[in-house]
C-alpha cells in the first residue's frame, strides 16, 4: 500500500547521500527502513537502514527514494526532518523530530 501522506521529509544533504548507499550492492532492491525502538539514554531510538519490506508497513516516495514504516511508528515520526552532517565535528544523520519531548546528547534517541 502506498500512501500519498508523507510523515517525515529529508534535507539535500541527506537525499544525497540516501541515493549514494542506495547505489551500493547491500542496498540494492530494498527499501529505506525509518522508524524507532525502544531504548538508548531517552527511551527510543531512531531506525534508519535498508530492509525488505512487511505486511505491517507503509510506503512512500520521498524525493525518489522509496521509504517504508511500521503504521504504528507514524504518531513517534511525524513532521520529522532527517538531515545529512559532514563536518569536521559531525558526521552521520540526524533527526529534527517536533514530537520528541527531550533528546540525548547524542540525537538518535528521544522520549515523547
Amino acid at each position: 500500500m502506498e500512501t500519498t501522506s508523507v510523515p517525515i521529509s529529508f534535507t539535500a544533504p541527506a537525499v544525497a547521500e540516501i541515493k549514494r548507499l542506495m547505489g551500493e550492492e547491500s542496498a540494492s532492491g530494498k527499501f529505506l527502513r525509518i522508524g524507532v525502538k525502544g531504548g538508548g539514554c531517552s527511551g527510543m531510538t531512531y531506525v534508519l537502514g535498508f530492509d525488505d519490506r512487511s505486511e505491517k508497513d507503509e510506503r512512500f516516495d520521498i524525493e525518489g527514494i522509496p521509504v517504508i514504516m511500521e503504521r504504528s511508528h507514524g504518531i513517534y515520526l511525524a513532521g520529522m526532518e532527517v538531515d545529512w552532517q559532514d563536518g569536521l565535528n559531525s558526521r552521520g544523520f540526524t533527526f529534527n523530530n517536533p514530537n520528541a519531548s527531550k533528546t540525548c546528547g547524542c540525537g538518535t534517541s528521544f522520549a515523547v
